[in-house]
């Protein structure tokens, strides 16, 4: 089955639930089960987490908020490729590695690259627990590239393509997972996965390179080939880290000032036709035929319904129109106006 015919009972709009792991924020436990539970009102019913979202932590946390519904009803995945220990380490280590100080108010435990086989049997088995659930529907093989410029890479990737690439087409076949794939934040693993005869991937999770603000390189080949090849895109962090969604952050980090000045540059667009900068996130992404699903993250309530009625604002042709006359989207983006 693929993945679209899978999130077709879940529409269009997901839930991206890295925030719930303490993401930039310490996070009271009744603010992140009411951010599940309003995502729930709202009609989504797809879930996205990950063992490195707080070190577990939003796992739980969904988990516990999930519980009370029909594990039927909804769509999950989860990530392999970080082990979660059970020692600790303290703040001032884990904000040295990947991706900084993130998740600093995260759970203390210390998390540890694994791409082998047994690492993802193993990180799979830890999620079922965490998650309180005895399935998972999508598995995504998290963070492979990165460091894709540097030199741990490769080694990385092999790692991966012999462990849990593997392990996870085979449990596929076995029907104990009904998809899988990568979930990175960089378009080259996905276009390289792609020339694998050997992997089957059913999907990518691909974050923050399909967006207003950074499209083109995964417009060059990477759509056009997955979907030659039947294997749908989910595009996670539409709003590129929060800038486009009013925040200050780009790629987990203060944005610079002429990612700023472009922001601006759309802001004034959007203002002359009263356009939401989130609804022309969303649906700037939904546009390309390729794309199953897009799931923006929130930690409060209240963005979650924003987030739906950004998906439903109805945006005029001219904002479009003119947002590529002034080079703001690629010539050959899909848009809304395309179809």
């Amino acid at each position: 089955m693929s993945l679209k015919r899978q999130l077709s009972r879940a529409g269009l709009l997901g839930f991206g639930t890295a925030p719930l792991g303490n993401m930039f924020r310490n996070i009271p436990e009744e603010e992140a089960a009411a951010t599940v539970h309003a995502a729930w009102a709202q009609g989504t019913r797809y879930f996205d987490t990950a063992p490195f979202y707080g070190a577990g932590l939003s796992e739980i946390r969904l988990g516990q908020a999930l519980s009370v519904y029909q594990r039927d009803d909804y769509v999950l995945s989860t990530k392999v490729g970080r082990l979660i220990l059970d020692e600790t380490e303290d703040a001032a280590a884990r904000n040295l590695g990947e991706k900084g100080g993130l998740f600093e108010f995260g759970r203390p435990n210390r998390i540890v690259n694994d791409y082998s086989a047994d690492a993802t049997l193993r990180s799979i088995e830890d999620s079922l627990k965490r998650l309180g659930t005895d399935y998972l529907d999508i598995v995504w093989v998290h963070d492979i590239a990165q460091d894709f410029y540097g030199d741990e890479w490769l080694a990385r990737f092999e790692s991966a393509r012999t462990g849990a690439f593997r392990v996870l087409t085979r449990l596929r076949e076995e029907g104990v997972i009904k998809a899988w794939g990568l979930g990175v934040n960089k378009v080259e693993p996905l276009e390289i996965t792609l020339d694998l005869s050997e992997a089957q991937p059913d999907g990518f999770l691909l974050a923050g390179r399909y967006t207003l603000l950074d499209h083109e390189r995964a417009l060059q080949r990477l759509m056009p080939a997955a979907a030659a090849r039947g294997v749908d895109i989910v595009v996670g962090g539409p709003y590129s880290s929060g800038i486009l969604a009013g925040g200050a952050h780009f790629e987990y980090q203060q944005a610079a000032p002429d990612i700023v000045a472009k922001v601006e540059r759309i802001k004034a667009i959007a203002r002359r036709h009263h356009v939401p900068v989130k609804a022309a996130a969303l649906q700037f992404a939904l546009a390309n035929p390729a794309v199953a699903s897009v799931i923006p993250g929130a930690s409060r309530p209240e963005r979650i319904a924003e987030d739906h009625a950004a998906l439903n604002t109805v945006i005029p042709a001219r904002f479009w129109e003119e947002m590529r006359e002034e080079k703001l989207v690629a010539a050959a983006a899909p848009l809304p106006i395309d179809r």
